[in-house]
């Protein structure tokens, strides 16, 4: 039993499930997490101007909470914290991780994936445009050792992207 809970202990651990230490009072004013949600602005803004319309726009409650909450967290928790958890174990190298710059493999190889899993669903240029946010969600992840920052911003950018969408439909539908 005890070799049991070690296991899943090391897995959650690995896996960044864990709570990070700062806690999240602290991450919240890291500096890089939140130039990340600074940079998302001008971004919103851009798309909300070229595309309008066009941006996918949550347009039921459920909608949205899936977009904002639900989809979010399960990414994350698939993407940043198992599959990045595991390859940066599986890519660490005499205690170092291998980089390609200033990303690690795992955050490199993971948002591939990431990239990978959008292309069924959305257009080339879309599903290439979510690699960005991927190597920034990957990189808080590993900086503060935990998915959790990385659930919360990716629940920052697809509420950024579906208020500059719901906008940009409101301004088209003014007189």
């Amino acid at each position: 039993m005890a070799s049991a809970s070690s296991f899943l202990l090391q897995l959650a651990r690995e896996s960044g499930l864990l709570f990070p230490r700062p806690s999240a009072l602290r991450w919240l004013r890291d500096c890089h997490w939140m130039l990340a949600v600074l940079a998302a602005l001008p971004v919103w803004l851009v798309l909300a101007w070229a595309l309008g319309a066009a941006l996918y726009w949550p347009a039921t409650l459920s909608a949205w909470l899936g977009f904002v909450l639900v989809w979010p967290l399960l990414e994350e928790l698939l993407f940043r914290g198992l599959l990045q958890g595991q390859l940066l174990r599986l890519t660490e190298h005499g205690g170092e991780q291998r980089r390609i710059g200033p990303f690690s493999w795992a955050n490199g190889l993971t948002t591939l994936a990431f990239v990978a899993t959008h292309l069924p669903a959305q257009p080339l240029a879309w599903a290439l445009a979510v690699a960005v946010p991927s190597l920034m969600l990957g990189h808080l992840r590993e900086r503060l050792a935990s998915v959790w920052p990385a659930v919360a911003l990716h629940m920052v950018y697809n509420a950024g992207f579906g208020v500059a969408a719901w906008a940009a439909r409101y301004h088209q539908s003014l007189p």
